[in-house]
């Protein structure tokens, strides 16, 4: 298969890049990680205004620009080697992939156009205390309410869940797992700020007493939609991986290139040979990986599920292990 990415699709990843490049340089980065928030609102707004970011995947009768999951994947992987501070992964990756997978044309109307113009920040809210991001770790109640439904029980891990305006929440109905759309500032609902690993993206615990939801979709069917959803969000997530890796290893090969030891740069010893060798194996292994799963996903592929598994493993192993070997060719400095 071939894996070429077509002029304008390489016109997309330049764009992109040359704003990462302004607006979120290392510094920008650190200091996005001290802040609660963890983004700049300012570059949100430029980034929906200025290039659509938020709008490339919805289409064009939601306010999207109708783009598929490959063009996602460009954009994607110049974020993660920017490291971007901004709810993009939660809004678009989450949030936009599983109101599109609901089939409530209702509320793909009344929640897409807003999220597609940068305006709405969502996320998606499935994983408890357990840990578990399987259906029957979820135990979170909804009972009927009037004409609405009531939510009472709490979310973990929720990405973006302290400044996210929307909240798709998974509860446990009579009919089984369905979904549910929260305005961030309804009644009942608490959200505290978690402390993470990963410092550029921001997670919450969520409270919900007594708090009015609205059912997306069918009450009950929600597990086809999360599974289709984790799935396309796990592609998402490799091709971050993908941009991150490749900009360890860009970084290795030009502090191999400029470290002077014993009256020549290292790049020249073996042992660093080898490293900067391994890591482009296995960089370049990831991102077809990764293409393969965004076009599976664009085709909208029986292979989905089974390539989304594949490249969620591979690039983040391959990630891990470029950072690691990062750290190692550059003398331990990132210690």
């Amino acid at each position: 298969m071939n894996f070429a990415f077509s002029e304008e699709q390489e016109e997309l990843r330049r764009a992109v890049r040359r704003f990462l490049e302004d607006k979120s340089p290392m510094t920008e980065v650190r200091r996005l990680m001290e802040t609660e928030e963890g983004y700049d609102p300012a570059v949100w707004e430029q980034m929906a205004n200025q290039l659509g970011l938020q709008a490339i995947t919805i289409p064009e009768e939601y306010g999207g620009a109708g783009f598929g999951y490959v063009e996602l994947i460009v954009v994607l992987e110049e974020m993660g080697a920017s490291l971007l501070g901004a709810p993009y992964f939660s809004t678009v990756g989450l949030a936009a992939n599983c109101l599109l997978s609901s089939g409530d044309e209702s509320a793909k109307k009344d929640y897409l156009p807003g999220i597609a113009a940068g305006e709405t920040i969502a996320t998606l809210a499935l994983t408890e205390d357990s840990g578990r991001w399987d259906l029957d770790g979820v135990t979170l109640q909804a009972t009927p309410a009037g004409e609405g439904w009531s939510l009472d029980g709490h979310k973990m891990f929720v990405i973006d869940g302290h400044t996210a305006q929307l909240i798709l929440v998974a509860a446990r109905t009579g009919a089984g797992v369905s979904l549910f759309a929260v305005d961030g500032g309804a009644t009942g609902l608490t959200r505290t700020s978690l402390a993470t690993m990963d410092q550029t993206r921001k997670q919450a615990r969520l409270e919900f007493a007594s708090t009015p939801a609205r059912l997306i979709g069918e009450d009950g069917a929600a597990d086809a939609v999360l599974t289709r959803t984790l799935d396309l969000a796990a592609v998402a997530l490799a091709a971050e991986q993908v941009g991150g890796a490749q900009r360890c290893l860009d970084m290795s090969v030009d502090y191999a290139k400029t470290r002077i030891q014993f009256g020549r740069p290292i790049g020249s010893f073996q042992a660093i040979k080898h490293k900067c060798a391994d890591m482009l194996l296995e960089v370049e292994s990831a991102k077809s990986a990764a293409y393969y799963a965004g076009w599976a996903a664009a085709e909208d592929s029986e292979e989905l599920p089974v390539v989304a598994s594949l490249a969620k493993s591979y690039c983040s192993e391959a990630y891990f292990h470029a950072a690691a070997e990062n750290i190692q060719i550059h003398g331990g400095i990132g210690f």
